[in-house]
Order: C-alpha cells, then structure tokens, then sequence
C-alpha cells in the first residue's frame, strides 16, 4: 500500500514539474495581461489621434499625448514600456500570443460597431466545389515584427482537383499598422506556377492600413501551385519603439470560369480602400475621456 501511494505521489511530482518549470516574463518587465492591455489601448488612442479636426495641431504631437496618456492610465513609465518591449522583441512567442489576443479584441470591437463583411468575405463559406471558393490553406491572421525573422511570413500551397483551367484569382488581405513611429513598408509577393511550369507573378508595397487585393485574370492552363510571402521591412529606426503589423481576413478567393462569360477584360492589378469611417462626437468624448486626454488645440 505504502508502495502505491509513493507511486501516485511520483507520478503528480512529474506531471506538475512541467507547469511549474515553464518559464515566464520576469517581474521587472510589463507581464502579458498588462502588454496586451496597453498595446489595446494604444491602438485605440491612436486611431482618435489620427482624426483630424479643426484645432488639430501636429499630428505627430497628437500620437505622442496619446501614448503617454495610455502609459499614464496603466501607472507605466515609457523607460518601463521600452524595456518591455526590447523584452518581448526577443521573446516573439510571448509576443505573438499577446498580439492575437489584441487582434480578437479590436476585430470584435469592430463588429459590435456593425462593421460587415466586405465583397470577398462573401466567399470565405462557399463549398471548394463550388464555382467561387476561398482556398486559402494558411492562417487568416498573421502578425509580423520589422526584426528577422519574425518579419517574413512565407506560403505554398498544392493545387487540388478544384482548380480548373480558365480559373482566375484574388488574394485579398486587411492590414493594420501598431507604429509608434517610422516609416511603414510592407511587400506582398504571389506567384501562380501553371502545368507547364510557367509561372505569373504579382508584387505590391503598402504602406497604410486597409485592403488590398491582387488579382490573376483567367488563364486556358490549370494552376498547379500557389507560392509567395508577405515581408515587412525593418527601417533603420532604432528598436525599443513599438512596430506591429496585423494582416487579417487573408483570403484567397478562386473563380471557375461561366459557360456564359464574355471574353474578360484587364482588371486592375492592385485595388486598396479607404477604411476610415466616421466616429460620432460621443464616442470621441467618451474615448478622449477614457485615456484622460482633452482635445488638442495649439
């Protein structure tokens, strides 16, 4: 008896050992919860930053008040935020899960705003042997750092039966830049490898927030793999500021041709769309508000 009883006791030694083991963010540093909240809150505050109004002053001064009135409101030093951010740079996997969780957040923010679906996500339901699918096989959000390698995310994907010949395309993707500062630039690249081993491909910088679609007209051959990457470029800005980029909503949307289409026409390779939607005054008050900052007037 006394035996089995060790035995149980060994076997609960083992399974906690690996719990209580596993590393987490050291005291002095801003610990996941709290990062999270800031880096919410910051978004936000920048978006009310970036309104313009008739007093508005400097837009980057603007950014500024904002961001330290987040840090005040969360009883952070920027000299703390900096260090936890350098922290958090070389630990991406305590990172990347605090990004996503702000990404679920400020998605569903949207959504109880009434935010609706665009064109594409229209087609993100539809059977794969329908004449119109999404085929995407990769994460429909993806959050990239300007610091390797954390700021490169690659694709390919194998053609199934559902391809046909005379099929055209539409990579369609929402970007989200979380800059403190810096210059934003962000490079797309997709290319399409046919049965006969030819290959087309399509390449775009954006550099705002908002959407952005590449499209590939109807072609007489079948695609047979589907390759590409999406980069963000590193600047030479130093790195203790904060440089996120969230890509949402990736879609890849494929087109059968119809028996009945006419001969297509060029559509344009590149089409991006203003996201920017008016914010009624009483959310602009209870947002200033919320972060303690009044109207700026220089």
């Amino acid at each position: 008896m006394r035996g089995k009883i060790i035995h149980i006791i060994y076997i609960g030694i083992v399974l906690i050992l690996p719990s209580a083991c596993k590393p987490g963010v050291p005291s002095e540093f801003i610990q996941p919860d709290d990062m999270e909240d800031i880096l919410y809150d910051y978004y936000v505050s920048q978006g009310i930053a970036s309104i313009p109004s008739v007093n508005s002053g400097d837009e980057d001064y603007k950014r500024d008040l904002y961001f330290n009135a987040v840090l005040k409101k969360h009883h952070v030093t920027r000299a703390d935020f900096d260090s936890s951010l350098v922290y958090y740079y070389t630990r991406a996997d305590h990172f990347v899960e605090i990004c996503h969780n702000v990404q679920d957040r400020l998605s569903q923010d949207a959504l109880d705003l009434g935010a609706s679906e665009g064109e594409v996500e229209r087609y993100t339901t539809h059977s794969l042997t329908g004449d119109t699918a999404n085929v995407w096989e990769g994460s429909r959000c993806i959050m990239l750092i300007p610091y390797a390698p954390y700021n490169r995310f690659q694709f390919v994907q194998k053609a199934d039966t559902s391809y046909h010949k005379g099929d055209h395309f539409i990579l369609a993707f929402r970007s989200n830049y979380l800059y403190q500062s810096g210059a934003k630039d962000a490079i797309v690249y997709i290319a399409l490898k046919y049965e006969n081993d030819s290959i087309v491909s399509k390449v775009t910088r954006f550099s705002v927030s908002g959407d952005t679609q590449l499209r590939f007209d109807a072609c007489d051959l079948k695609v047979k793999e589907v390759m590409g990457y999406f980069y963000l470029g590193a600047g030479n800005e130093k790195n203790t500021e904060l440089k996120l980029l969230f890509l949402t909503d990736i879609n890849f949307i494929r087109f059968h041709k119809q028996e009945t289409d006419k001969s297509m026409k060029p559509a344009n390779e590149v089409i991006k769309a203003d996201t920017t939607k008016t914010i009624p005054d009483s959310v602009m008050k209870r947002q200033r508000h919320q972060f303690g900052v009044k109207p700026v007037s220089r």
